[in-house]
């Protein structure tokens, strides 16, 4: 019997990870190439994502990243489906920059156009939050963060909604990252109970931002 959150094999192997709805996070595929293209060129995506994706190589060269990612241990990148469903692409989501040396990594994410509306965003980020904390918890993963640019108010309603207050504001760089940014965070539940008013500093701390975060 699958549980949502649950992962399925090594976390370096074929993985799956159930969410909620019915929602199915697995290892991006060769054969995706084409829904990362159609992913890609809807304008949303090309005003909030700072690593943009054209062409057939461009597309491939984005999967191989995401395959480089996984065989390094650095960066666990996921294809969000529906359950019976699998080919048919809602979106992105990521958990890169793993550092547990300082036990911290950062969380990523989009969806696809007619994915919108429907909670993909908030269920895949809350999915993959509940794995990254169970499968690298011995290994002493403590924090993860999200960072998107000041004025994307629909990814700031996600990470809230997934329990990521906002942490800090960081400055614009131009040309990249023409706004400031926000840097949302939460801290492993081990974390949060042994250290609460850490946690409450966190949540109060918030000024200096980002762009969206490069998926």
């Amino acid at each position: 019997m699958e549980h949502e959150g649950e992962i399925r094999m090594d976390p370096y192997g074929e993985s799956t990870v159930t969410g909620p709805g019915g929602l199915r996070l697995r290892r991006w595929r060769e054969e995706d190439l084409p829904a990362v293209l159609r992913a890609y060129g809807d304008p949303a995506m090309r005003r909030w994502l700072a690593v943009q994706v054209s062409g057939p190589d461009g597309a491939a060269d984005w999967l191989e990243t995401q395959r480089t990612g996984w065989a390094a241990g650095t960066r666990f990148a996921f294809a969000v489906t529906e359950g019976g469903r699998a080919d048919e692409l809602l979106g992105n989501v990521v958990m890169k920059q793993l550092d547990l040396v300082n036990g911290r990594a950062e969380m990523g994410y989009w969806t696809t156009a007619p994915a919108r509306g429907r909670g993909v965003a908030s269920r895949a980020l809350a999915a993959l939050t509940d794995w990254a904390f169970t499968t690298f918890a011995e290994q002493g993963l403590i924090r993860l963060e999200l960072l998107h640019q000041v004025d994307n108010v629909a990814s700031c309603r996600v990470a809230e909604k997934c329990g990521f207050p906002l942490a800090r504001v960081v400055p614009a760089l131009p040309p990249d990252c023409p706004l400031d940014g926000h840097v949302h965070a939460r801290e492993a539940p081990a974390a949060v109970a042994v250290s609460p008013s850490a946690a409450r500093r966190g949540e109060a701390a918030g000024t200096g931002g980002g762009r969206a975060s490069g998926r």
